[in-house]
């Protein structure tokens, strides 16, 4: 099946299983200078807004899934923007079909389309402080983009990212090649999600299901596997993108680009495979940190898997009310420098 028949089939399957009393799956289309219809959402403030949160989501998943995480920033004054990455749930681009960011420098893209989900939103509700977080795919979109964009942020949060892909990520690209040299980049690849995806699943003792890794909240896991724009395979030149993306970010020389007082809020958990359990976001504060940055924060929850929010409460409740606070320690800080 190809990639783009498979899309068309799911984006039905999805129309069917949103749900139309959720606020955050009030679609509209915003057009990006890449050539994509971006399908965003917005959740405006309660009351007197403070500031922009931007939701970048990762990877097989889609924006939709943070609607709750978008409702309790909102009640604390935060307007609330995310869109669907090419290649993710209702977003369209020609050269962007499900599994694939983009025909060529996918990577370039996904970053100057978020770009454009910022200006839009900033336009909207000019002077409010913006922080961007973004979570696992979505957290190496996001340091990258506030090291491509200095200047277009107050905060960044980066959530349940891996950017230390050490040698087992050159092999992986290696691979990767190969694939592409023998099927073409805009198929399946078949290598990659046997060395990450499953082998993640594998890693959990006990799994009921191969996304146990997501999370202990086994409702959470069941709700990832009944919606269909959800798991989907990607393809090899999405993974191509991702490990560019995972190589560019955490290097020294390009997270010299970022403002040295920019607050960056880094999270892990300690039993989330795909992060090395969580040593690899341990790993990146400690390098933000000797780069010069000076307002690094870094939390490893215990016990927690791949998806914190969607974790079981009380941890749940606890991380939304931390990185709440944090934002609006971020507001606060640049009310008193403006």
């Amino acid at each position: 099946m190809s990639i783009a028949f498979a899309s068309q089939i799911n984006l039905m399957g999805f129309l069917q299983f949103r749900d139309p009393m959720s606020k955050f799956e009030q679609i509209f289309s915003l057009q990006s200078p890449t050539g994509a219809v971006l399908a965003c959402r917005h959740l405006p403030a309660a009351g007197a807004p403070t500031g922009l949160v931007l939701l970048s989501h990762g990877m097989a998943e889609h924006a939709g899934r943070y609607g709750a995480f978008a409702e309790r920033l909102s009640d604390r004054g935060f307007h609330v923007y995310a869109h669907d990455h090419r290649g993710h749930g209702e977003t369209q681009a020609p050269d962007g079909p499900q599994g694939r960011f983009a025909g060529r420098e996918g990577a370039r893209c996904v970053l100057e389309d978020l770009l454009a989900l910022r200006e839009h939103a900033s336009a909207s509700h000019p002077g409010l402080p913006v922080i961007l977080l973004g979570h696992s795919m979505g957290g190496l979109i996001a340091l990258n983009f506030a090291e491509t964009f200095p200047g277009k942020i107050e905060g960044l949060a980066v959530w349940n990212a891996n950017f230390h892909g050490g040698a087992a990520g050159r092999l992986g690209q290696a691979l990767l090649r190969l694939e592409r040299m023998l099927k073409g980049s805009d198929v399946p690849s078949r290598i990659l999600p046997d060395l990450t995806f499953r082998a993640w699943g594998r890693a959990v003792a006990n799994r009921r299901t191969e996304f146990d890794w997501l999370s202990r909240d086994e409702d959470e896991v069941s709700r990832y596997i009944a919606d269909p724009l959800c798991g989907f395979d990607c393809s090899v030149s999405l993974w191509i993108d991702v490990f560019t993306l995972v190589y560019a970010g955490g290097q020294i020389q390009a997270l010299a680009r970022l403002p040295r007082r920019l607050p960056i809020h880094l999270v892990g958990g300690s039993a989330d495979p795909a992060t090395d359990y969580g040593k690899a976001v341990s790993w990146l504060a400690a390098r933000m940190k000797k780069s010069g940055l000076e307002k690094v924060t870094s939390i490893i929850y215990p016990q927690a898997r791949h998806e914190t929010l969607n974790e079981l409460r009380p941890l749940r409740e606890d991380a939304i009310e931390t990185f709440s606070l944090w934002c609006l320690e971020v507001v606060d800080a640049c009310r008193k420098n403006s």
